[in-house]
């Protein structure tokens, strides 16, 4: 039996996975634990921000052989919908220099020659949902300048709070994740309503996806 952790970074997202089934257990995070086909899932909220992220899925990731997120998102220029994270990027993470703010890869030096700042997720099974680069950080973006910056500057079409931050613990770990997201608003002056009108739908349209993905590991 394959163990599975699933981080959900809002009640509404955790609630929205295999909804109604698992014990809940109490503790720093809430969390269930449930048993679907040949795998034990663990299924945690852990919270908003990369800290609240890295926290939770360093304290039940060593036990699982999958790091999942699933959840919500901004677009920035990306159709609405549910998306396959096939990359990572910390936008927060690296060097402000004179007249610019230099990224790198999380964890990196943020000196000298930056590489690729991404982290690449494990192989798509096969779900048939469309690829994103996702661009997380510590700030809630509702704001069109910013996301046209991390848009043409690190080629992401979707932003969050978490995945990236997933990301760099399953690297560190040495573990395979993946993260499915769908998009609530456009990370414009509209996001912070947007968000919550359409938190519900969108997290029950990613958990629809998890549900698939988990039965093809």
């Amino acid at each position: 039996m394959a163990d599975i952790l699933i981080l959900a970074a809002l009640p509404e997202e955790g609630d929205a996975l295999f909804p109604g089934q698992g014990a809940r257990e109490g503790g720093s995070f809430a969390v269930r634990r449930l048993a679907i086909g040949r795998h034990a899932l663990t299924i945690a909220t852990c919270g908003l921000g990369k800290v609240n992220a890295a926290l939770c899925a360093g304290m039940f990731g060593g036990e699982a052989e999958v790091l999942l997120m699933s959840g919500t998102c901004g677009s920035l220029g990306a159709a609405p919908g549910a998306y396959w994270l096939a990359e990572a990027v910390q936008h927060d993470y690296g060097a402000n220099e004179p007249g610019r703010f230099r990224r790198y890869r999380a964890g990196d030096w943020p000196i000298g020659a930056a590489g690729e700042a991404h982290f690449t997720a494990m192989a798509d099974p096969g779900l048939g949902l469309p690829h994103a680069r996702i661009a997380s950080g510590d700030s809630f973006v509702a704001c069109p300048d910013a996301a046209a910056d991390l848009k043409s500057n690190l080629g992401a079409t979707l932003v969050d709070m978490e995945v990236g931050a997933l990301a760099q613990v399953a690297a560190r770990l040495g573990k395979p994740w993946a993260a499915i997201k769908a998009v609530t608003d456009e990370a414009n002056g509209e996001s912070a309503g947007d968000f919550h009108a359409n938190l519900v739908r969108a997290a029950n349209v990613a958990a629809r996806q998890i549900d698939r993905l988990a039965a093809m590991l």
